[in-house]
């Protein structure tokens, strides 16, 4: 657990002392990984469910189609003035608080929008939808950009790449689900409380072990020398660094951009589908594999980035809180999204001439031709000015190479002075402080005059 500050791995210790000290790596890591990405593909799923299968949702509780567009928008717009508290609530009341607090308003949304189906006499199905999905919107600014700081507090640096991407990709992983899950689950409009209570279950199971198995927010002992230091600029101090650091301003446009594009394109899939005779199951006549293979690209290159830009805008602001570094470009990205799909859904037109529409809606098919056209263009622009303009150094790696030499000129003359065949060794393993050894005192008696 951690302590006062002056108590905390890394605060204001010597050289010396952080060599006694080391760093250590726990076991209990991957459990906080586990939960964390269970919870985020859980929120996923939440956000997506009715998007799939958005033409009987429509006609199950007699909304309109911009209504149920809003059950997936609430996420973005929730996510812009409650992403900054989250920032807050991550760097500063505790990574483990806030996993808990996001498993519980996860947990909560998921079943407040079943509340309808359990007969309990309301006349009003949306207040209950739209009541859910706005709890399941906060739990998402706690847990989206979450992995990047778990992976800086609890994994080495071997390790961290591999764990910001485990769980960074469970979200999209959520999104897949959704829209296999859904379709599969509503064949027809009576389905529809079975597939709102089948993802209760992945909600209450993230809930249950992030209350019973999450103990601590970092490691007693630091995993790596940038866990030492992070969270080391205040919260506003920090918010500042960011916005004045021109690379991470690049990086937070670009890549919220095509987090906004992404957002948009999967709630309007099903609708922009529809129109050209997909089904729910996605089968456009004789295009079927030209489907799957664009879809999966899309999926496969968009997905595939975001951990690596979520490290990137950790390594090209530190020392900035993780919280903060990740959380801006996510509330930025939401902030787009936001943009986006109104202006996607304004520029459609009601289609005059017959097609193989097979959309449910009671309505005239759209025309999306502009809107898909007008996306694909946004993400070669957002692509395009990233390659060309963004440059960065990886200051957190920087920063941990600087610390290591610094131990080692204190530590190790001394050492090599008595044991020369030990210079060739790791640090770690040059001298071991619980041996009694008239050298070991003399090295450390030297190491400290």
């Amino acid at each position: 657990m951690s302590g006062p500050a002056g108590d905390r791995p890394g605060a204001a210790e010597t050289p010396i002392l952080g060599a006694l000290r080391g760093h250590r790596v726990y076991a209990r890591r991957w459990v906080f990984l586990l939960v964390l990405s269970l919870l985020s593909c859980s929120n996923a799923t939440l956000w997506l469910s009715f998007a799939p299968v958005a033409d009987r949702i429509v006609q199950y509780f007699h909304l309109s189609t911009e209504q149920i567009n809003w059950l997936s928008l609430v996420y973005l717009a929730v996510s812009i003035p409650f992403g900054v508290v989250a920032i807050w609530v991550l760097d500063f009341v505790g990574l483990r608080w806030a996993t808990i607090l996001c498993a519980w308003l996860n947990f909560a949304g998921s079943v407040i929008r079943s509340l309808y189906c359990m007969d309990i006499g309301t006349q009003d199905p949306f207040a209950f939808l739209m009541g859910g999905q706005s709890l399941c919107a906060l739990a998402q600014t706690l847990v989206i950009f979450s992995p990047a700081k778990l992976a800086a507090l609890w994994f080495p640096e071997h390790q961290r790449a591999t764990a910001n991407m485990i769980g960074t990709m469970s979200n999209p992983l959520g999104i897949l689900v959704a829209n296999l899950l859904s379709p599969a689950l509503v064949k027809k409009e009576e389905d529809i409380p079975l597939m709102l209570g089948i993802y209760i279950i992945p909600a209450g199971l993230a809930c249950l072990l992030a209350t019973a198995c999450l103990w601590e927010s970092v490691p007693p002992t630091p995993p790596s020398a940038g866990a030492a230091c992070s969270t080391s600029e205040k919260f506003l101090d920090g918010l500042k660094l960011l916005v004045r650091n021109k690379a991470y301003v690049i990086l937070a446009v670009c890549f919220g951009g095509g987090i906004g594009v992404f957002s948009s394109f999967s709630a309007l899939l099903e609708q922009v589908l529809c129109v050209k005779g997909y089904s729910n199951v996605s089968q456009l006549q004789g295009q079927t594999v030209a489907l799957a293979v664009i879809c999966s690209l899309f999926g496969l290159f968009g997905f595939s980035v975001a951990p690596v830009a979520m490290e990137l805008a950790v390594e090209c602001s530190f020392p900035v809180g993780e919280g903060a570094a990740a959380g801006l470009i996510f509330v930025l990205g939401q902030a787009e999204g936001v943009l986006i799909m109104v202006l996607l859904t304004a520029l459609t037109v009601r289609r005059a001439e017959p097609s193989f529409s097979t959309c449910q809606d009671g309505q005239g098919p759209l025309d999306w031709k502009v809107s898909v056209l007008l996306m694909a263009g946004l993400c070669t622009l957002f692509t395009c000015f990233l390659v060309f303009f963004f440059h960065t150094p990886y200051r957190r790696l920087e920063a941990e190479a600087s610390a290591s030499p610094s131990i080692q000129e204190d530590v190790c003359p001394a050492v090599e002075d008595h044991t020369p065949h030990l210079a060739a060794m790791p640090e770690a393993l040059r001298w071991d402080p619980m041996t009694p050894s008239t050298d070991a005192a003399g090295s450390s008696g030297a190491a400290h005059s």
